[in-house]
């Protein structure tokens, strides 16, 4: 059973109509196939999902990026990789099921694979705490980014989460630390780093996998600081403006890449990734190949570089800086003045003290 949106109304009446025309065997009996007829009906079903598709407000992509049959992590890790074997725990408390990790095979390179995983069903979601990581899910991924650095094996992540899990529990057992351990251990890294947000990139929790080399999101996917509804809930007091808030927070995959917070757009088929999932696998596959052969020619300094330059010059494109692709650099160039008073300490201070002197006595004279 296909589940709908509820702007996708048209597209459910269209879809029940194609149905009953490609099925010969219907209530009345036998029946010939109207080829013609289907024909027009499934041109006018593509017209519909095009017109429907291309006008997205920012909250009805809220909700693609949300789909429940969108593709999961584990869909394109079970379909991009072979080889693959998935390693748990963080050495400390346990295991967290909301992300899976592993070393696998992508064209015959080895890689590390990251990916945040919601789950298909009930059972599954609760399961993989509907993708919500917890303090031993980050330190898990933690020992095996540093593994794979170690090792000079690139690192791929799948960002699909509303954010880190904000139970007790995880607080009790360090949740703030372990998210900024996860960026700081992302941002050293000298090996290659690919995240790909392929749903929802929710808050600390996605930044926490997501400072790499190339962030990439697919066409329908969403990457913001806080949800919309708890967005609206704070500024308005009223979650029902997370059409407001979806709005003011640029959470698309467009206006992050206008705003070069991210660096490339995945297009996604017709309708939202979870109507032609095979396209989307092949779209993936050709980004993640075409990026991990941009840093083949690249030195571990260079690939740490180019990942600092990458984040110190997001916005700072319309400021004063005049060069903002090269801030490798983060020394203070001193001037002729601060030269002069670092050298002439002794001088300068004989003077500031005269100075002195003199416009206290041009008060008691």
């Amino acid at each position: 059973m296909k589940n709908y949106l509820n702007f996708e109304t048209d597209i459910k009446e269209f879809e029940k109509e194609l149905e009953k025309l490609k099925d010969p065997y219907n209530e009345g009996g036998l029946s010939q196939v109207d080829t013609e007829k289907i024909t027009k009906t499934q041109k006018e079903l593509d017209e519909k999902l095009r017109e429907i598709y291309s006008n997205l407000d920012p909250w009805q992509t809220t909700l693609v990026a949300r789909h429940e049959d969108r593709p999961k992590s584990k869909f394109f890790i079970d379909n991009l990789f072979e080889d693959f074997i998935s390693l748990a725990g963080d050495r400390f408390y346990g295991e967290d099921k909301s992300v899976i990790t592993g070393f696998a095979k992508f064209n015959n390179q080895s890689v590390l694979v990251i990916g945040q995983e919601k789950g298909d069903d009930l059972e599954t979601r609760i399961e993989r705490n509907f993708g919500m990581m917890r303090p031993e899910g980050y330190r898990k991924t933690i020992r095996l980014m540093e593994l794979a650095d170690k090792f000079n094996i690139p690192i791929i992540s799948f960002i699909d989460t509303p954010g880190a899990y904000p139970g007790v529990g995880a607080e009790e057992r360090g949740q703030a630390e372990a998210i900024a351990k996860s960026i700081e251990c992302c941002m050293k890294l000298k090996v290659p780093t690919i995240a790909i947000i392929i749903g929802e990139g929710g808050s600390g929790g996605a930044i926490a996998l997501a400072s790499s080399n190339k962030v990439i999101m697919l066409e329908n996917a969403i990457y913001s600081v806080i949800s919309p509804e708890g967005c609206a809930t704070i500024l308005w007091r009223d979650p029902k403006k997370m059409l407001d808030a979806a709005i003011a927070m640029k959470l698309s995959a467009k206006d992050l890449l206008e705003l070069k917070v991210i660096d490339e757009i995945v297009e996604e088929p017709l309708g939202g990734a979870h109507r032609d999932k095979n396209l989307m696998l092949s779209n993936v596959r050709d980004s993640i190949s075409k990026n991990l052969n941009q840093f083949k020619t690249m030195s571990s300094e260079e690939i740490f570089n180019q990942r600092k330059n990458k984040f110190l010059k997001i916005g700072r494109n319309k400021g004063f800086i005049k060069d903002p692709e090269s801030l490798s650099n983060l020394e203070i160039k001193s001037n002729k003045i601060s030269e002069f008073i670092s050298k002439k300490k002794n001088l300068v201070f004989l003077i500031g003290s005269a100075l002195l002197a003199i416009v206290l006595l041009s008060f008691f004279l």
